[in-house]
């Protein structure tokens, strides 16, 4: 049986692996590429795992696999990436990741400087790492500076009103 937390998801670990870009919902444009069953076993864990990843030598770009059940994990490629690397649904794929550290974050200073602004950055830092991950992804994945500048106020709302974080 996998566990949830092994040494084998270590910081710094390289993998790779051939598989096949697949269209995840008709009608939307979500296209995500299945991990082979080995690379997950080799993975240790059936929970997310954050990687920094390249797709047919696309530019790295930070993102989790994600679990889908039965053992298996799966990897969103974004539109931008699939435009940059030119990849279109059904196209094989060559996929090289290595696994991040989930505690390992840096705050952008757009958004430290509305945290400090607002005296939420202690929330924020006790905020769990796949949670401040997430938001930052969030943040960074913004096409737009004024997308941007929207979610760093939504992430610094959501600090404030988070839960079992010190008080504001």
């Amino acid at each position: 049986m996998l566990s949830t937390v092994s040494a084998t998801t270590k910081a710094g670990r390289k993998l790779s692996f051939k598989s096949k870009l697949e269209n995840w919902a008709d009608g939307m444009d979500y296209c995500a590429i299945p991990v082979p069953a080995n690379i997950t076993e080799s993975l240790g864990t059936r929970s997310a795992v954050l990687v920094m990843a390249r797709v047919n030598g696309s530019a790295p770009f930070k993102v989790s696999l994600f679990p889908a059940g039965r053992g298996r994990h799966f990897i969103r490629v974004r539109k931008q990436v699939r435009k940059e690397a030119n990849l279109n649904e059904g196209d094989r794929v060559l996929v090289q990741i290595t696994v991040l550290d989930r505690a390992d974050i840096e705050i952008p200073r757009d958004l430290s400087a509305a945290l400090r602004g607002k005296n939420a950055l202690a929330r924020f830092n006790a905020l769990t790492p796949g949670k401040k991950n997430y938001m930052i992804r969030r943040i960074d994945d913004a096409a737009k500076p004024e997308t941007r500048a929207k979610r760093v106020l939504e992430v610094v709302e959501e600090t404030c009103r988070a839960k079992n974080t010190p008080a504001v």
